[in-house]
């Protein structure tokens, strides 16, 4: 289907747009390391939040959430909507901690906390295998997503799709390393109402277009009853014997997965883009408002349009042999949704591609020149120096990921591939703020261990053909043994090596204050000169719960009252709201004790 002359003109006039803020931005990022990375850490928390939502909003993911509905209905979700938990962990456990720690990214931390050789191979290790291979990984897969929408939309072959991606990778870095993190959190925030915007009204022309609500329902339950595969890909929560969602799978999501899994975006005790939003933030308050906002963002108001879409892909193309494509042919077809709204969506797809990409460059960056090369090589240099590295970095990224796109033909894929090499290492993260017995040799062994056992269980060994990721069930029992097999290594770890040295221990104590029992030793330690934490586990915990209520009450309210269950919904976002005067009038308490 050819574009129309409009069509170019909307897509031009958003690069202009973007363009225009890179510029604008460009004085503050020119020649200040903490501007470049981290926006002078003046970022108000709904700037923060939303570019972290933009960030997780990449032109991959409704057409991997399209791929996960066909294959496993809407259930499939569970994927990352078991994550809210991790999520909300990180707005009420850790996003204090994070702000307190004043680093410039998460990587460094590995100095702040633990010491010596060990504490050092830790930060370059982490600098350079997130940095590069982990973080061209996430690049890679949505270039891959972007390569798909290029050839569906306009009609070019695979290399002049490859070429094409290579100028928006370009023009994104271009404006990147001119503006560091401002240029991109404002970006962020004009992409993400851009892209929003459209999806919602995709879904609106996508469920005209079979009939409305009640016929999407109708038709989809019949492919399904048609199928002879027990269960509907209409359930929010599989029944016991649905084949769509098996039950292990569903129970390993709900159980494990959130706490366990190392995930761009979701780490358990934050991480990556989201710790460093956080560090940008004004103060610790606006780092856990940023952060609450987004994980209500993410996980409650964007993925209803995506299904829908998903769903009418279902009824309007059911022998798709590639189910992703199906979200690009609804909007390309001139049945279902009008020619002249067309460039407004490509335009969003490519606001999507670039706000992800613009994060992960920036972010793999700052971890390849703050955390290796100003730590290891070259110490003393002024930040001039460190700001045009930084763009060299950038550019080295954009090269590496264009090469490793060539690997993957799955973004689903991908993404568990992702979930399953950080598989068990999650409790490290997460215990490291509150037990002071974790080394720097706990993480080491968890992230070697899990990498090495989730990837040998799924290569063919003989006879043995490997567990296939892309099966449910199987994806269970990869997690479940890389989790289990990593955890007694990284336990047994830390037994036999020894602990961190009490002057490391007290400093950290000193300027994180961590609550609970944890820290005790450190504590009766210093004595009467100890620090009180400001929260205690207990209310912490308490937040933890109301903010995982209110998360999913939203996101099951509005879906029950998009498929018209208005009682169930209307009472779900009660719930949500009643939930979010508890946390609010929390935090306030908590804000005045500090004060």
């Amino acid at each position: 289907m050819n574009l129309h002359a409009v069509d170019w003109i909307v897509i031009a006039l958003y690069f202009v747009v973007t363009l225009a803020i890179g510029l604008y931005y460009s004085r503050r990022a020119r020649g200040d390391v903490n501007e470049f990375f981290l926006s002078g850490r003046n970022a108000p928390w709904w700037l923060a939040g939303t570019s972290m939502v933009a960030t997780t909003f990449a032109a991959d993911t409704p057409l991997a959430v399209t791929e996960l509905v066909a294959k496993n209905g809407i259930a499939g979700n569970w994927l990352w909507w078991s994550l809210v938990m991790s999520g909300t962990m990180t707005v009420f456990f850790f996003a204090r901690l994070w702000r307190r720690a004043d680093v410039m990214t998460d990587v460094e931390f590995a100095e702040l906390r633990y010491s010596g050789k060990p504490a050092a191979f830790l930060r370059g290790f982490r600098a350079l295998y997130l940095g590069i291979p982990i973080n061209c990984i996430i690049l890679a897969w949505v270039n891959l997503a972007m390569i798909t929408i290029l050839k569906e939309t306009i009609g070019v072959t695979q290399l002049q799709a490859e070429i094409i991606l290579v100028g928006l990778l370009l023009f994104t870095a271009f404006y990147t390393t001119l503006a560091g993190l401002w240029g991109v959190l404002v970006t962020d925030l004009f992409q993400f109402v851009l892209m929003m915007a459209m999806i919602i009204v995709l879904a609106i022309f996508a469920v005209h277009s079979v009939g409305g609500v009640d016929e999407l329902v109708r038709k989809v339950a019949e492919r399904d009853a048609a199928s002879g595969v027990l269960g509907s890909r209409l359930d929010f929560l599989p029944g016991l014997n649905s084949a769509w969602m098996p039950l292990i799978a569903l129970c390993t999501y709900l159980a494990v997965n959130w706490w366990a899994s190392w995930y761009p975006g979701s780490e358990p005790g934050g991480g990556g883009y989201v710790a460093q939003r956080i560090f940008s933030a004004k103060d610790e308050r606006h780092g856990v408002l940023a952060t609450l906002w987004f994980n209500v963002a993410n996980f409650a108001l964007r993925p209803w349009p995506w299904i829908l879409t998903a769903l009418a892909t279902i009824v309007l193309y059911p022998d798709l042999k590639d189910p992703k494509i199906g979200y690009i042919r609804i909007f390309m077809d001139e049945q279902v949704f009008p020619w002249y709204l067309r460039g407004f969506i490509i335009a969003g797809f490519a606001a999507a591609y670039m706000s992800t990409i613009a994060t992960q460059l920036n972010w793999g960056a700052s971890y390849i020149i703050n955390d290796f090369y100003r730590r290891f090589l070259v110490r003393t240099a002024s930040d001039r120096h460190y700001v045009l590295a930084s763009q060299a970095a950038t550019i080295l990224l954009v090269a590496v990921s264009i090469v490793a796109t060539r690997y993957f033909d799955s973004i689903s894929g991908a993404w568990k591939l992702m979930m399953l090499t950080g598989a068990g290492t999650g409790t490290v993260y997460l215990l490291r703020w509150y037990w002071w017995r974790i080394n720097a040799w706990s993480e080491v062994v968890a992230m070697t261990v899990a990498a090495v056992v989730s990837i040998g269980l799924q290569l063919p060994w003989g006879s043995w053909s490997g567990w296939n990721s892309d099966d449910p069930t199987q994806f269970a029992y990869l997690m479940l043994t890389t989790v289990a097999a990593t955890s007694v290594a990284w336990i047994a770890a830390t037994i036999v090596t020894p602990a961190e040295p009490l002057d490391k221990l007290t400093a950290f104590y000193r300027r994180a204050r961590p609550a609970g029992p944890g820290w005790l030793p450190v504590r009766n330690l210093l004595g009467a000169a100890a620090p009180e934490p400001t929260e205690t586990l207990g209310s912490q915990f308490v937040n933890w719960l109301l903010g995982s209520a209110l998360v999913y009450a939203s996101l099951f309210g509005i879906g029950h009252l998009v498929f018209k269950n208005w009682l169930p919904g209307a009472g779900l976002l009660i719930l949500a709201l009643i939930c979010g005067a508890i946390i609010s009038r929390n935090l306030n308490f908590q804000n005045t004790a500090e004060e």
